[in-house]
This record gives C-alpha cells, sequence and structure tokens, in this order.
C-alpha cells in the first residue's frame, strides 16, 4: 500500500536535501590542476528523483547541491549549482516521466529508460559547469581540466544511485519510489 502524504513528501524532500548536501560537502576529491572537486552528491540527486519524482527530487537537488556549496565554502559557485542541479535533476525525471509513461509506471531494473535518463542529466551538468567555469573566470580552455572529472562524477553517481535504488527496491520501501509501484519485479 503506498501512502504520500504532505507532511511525507515535506520530510523526504528535506531528507534527501540533506543526503545531497552531505555527500557532497564530506565525501569530495580534489580535482588536480583546479579548485574544484568531485563528490557523491550527484548519486543523491539521482536517488532523490527515483524516490520522490521530478518535482521534489528538483528541489531537493537544487537546495541540497547550493546548500552544500554555500557552508563548504564555495558559496560564488551556489547559484551556479542551485540551477544547474536543479535543471539536472528536472532532465532525469521529466525523461523517465516522458519515456516510461509516467510516475508511478514502474522502475525496470534500472535499464533503458532510467539509465539513458541519467546519462542524458549528466550529460547537461558536465557541459553547463564548463560553461559556469567559462563565464566565472572569463577562460574556456582551463575548464576543460574538468570535464572528464565530472563525467566520472556523474558515473559513478549513477552506479551508487542504482545499487542503492535496486537494494530499495526489494524491501518494502519501494512502494514509496515516485517510479515503482506495481511493476517492479527485481529478483
Amino acid at each position: 500500500m503506498k501512502t504520500r502524504t504532505n507532511t511525507f513528501t515535506i520530510v523526504m524532500t528535506a531528507l534527501m536535501m540533506c543526503l545531497i548536501m552531505v555527500a557532497t560537502m564530506f565525501i569530495r576529491v580534489p580535482i588536480p590542476g583546479t579548485q574544484g572537486y568531485v563528490h557523491l552528491g550527484d548519486a543523491m540527486i539521482f536517488l532523490s528523483v527515483l524516490i520522490l519524482g521530478w518535482k521534489y527530487g528538483a528541489l531537493a537537488a537544487a537546495f541540497g547541491s547550493m546548500l552544500a556549496d554555500v557552508i563548504g565554502g564555495f558559496a560564488m559557485w551556489g547559484p551556479w549549482s542551485f540551477a544547474i542541479k536543479g535543471i539536472m535533476a528536472l532532465i532525469l525525471g521529466l525523461m523517465m516521466a516522458k519515456l516510461s509513461g509516467g510516475e508511478n509506471s514502474g522502475i525496470r531494473r534500472f535499464m533503458g529508460v532510467e539509465i539513458a535518463a541519467m546519462i542524458v542529466a549528466g550529460a547537461f551538468m558536465t557541459a553547463a559547469y564548463y560553461v559556469a567555469e567559462g563565464v566565472m573566470y572569463g577562460n574556456w580552455i582551463a575548464p576543460l581540466l574538468g570535464v572528464p572529472w565530472n563525467i566520472g562524477q556523474f558515473a559513478v553517481g549513477m552506479v551508487i544511485a542504482v545499487i542503492i535504488a535496486t537494494a530499495l527496491c526489494k524491501t518494502p520501501a519501494r512502494s514509496y519510489f515516485a517510479y515503482s509501484q506495481k511493476t517492479v519485479t527485481i529478483k
């Protein structure tokens, strides 16, 4: 039985926002030759969209990423992360909703639609951070150093999100996934 109240949705959105912030702030690896870092926040962004759907997943992604930057000492990136990560979550959620027939249509073993949507969302994030860094620093060559790292960041995030979501789908928690319900058959 799936029950979603407004209170449940608010609490889960806040929880995912905090998970995104913590995974971004505390699990980070500095990128050599730049001032940036890679983190596991993208895994929590992907997971938040799977659990909350595109609307609340995008809110959690935008605010969680922005808070991580502001609190973590990268305040100048806060507005960029708010927009980029929020749009990244929107792309993921809307693609999944459109291609899979809408929320509550089922996670099909994380093949096809979910993986493709995560790749497109991650590609957007990589391109958007390249443009943001170029605009901020007025240099379009140096930001190229961050591109492979951003690709690796969302690829690792995608794998971690799929592993966590697959594990959760084997429990009663699967009924709370926005893109799951009756057709989840993971063995």
